[in-house]
């Protein structure tokens, strides 16, 4: 059931340009994958802090590690 606000703002606006439910769903996608994205962002820069001054791997023992070599 849509509020008194919802129904006349849906009212006011032509029915062409009225949003479908797919394209609602297709933009709540977007935002859900924009939060990860800065659930992310927030994630590396809190390790980002955790790890100053650590001293870092060097890249020859990070590539044998990978690479098996």
């Amino acid at each position: 059931m849509q509020s008194k606000t919802a129904e006349k703002l849906m009212n006011e606006i032509p029915l062409h340009d009225q949003p479908t439910l797919e394209s609602l769903a297709a933009e709540i996608r977007k935002l859900q994958e924009r939060v990860e994205d800065l659930e992310d962002l927030n994630d590396l820069n809190e390790a980002i802090e955790r790890n100053a001054g650590a001293p870092g791997v060097p890249w020859d023992a990070v590539k044998e590690e990978l690479l098996g070599d």
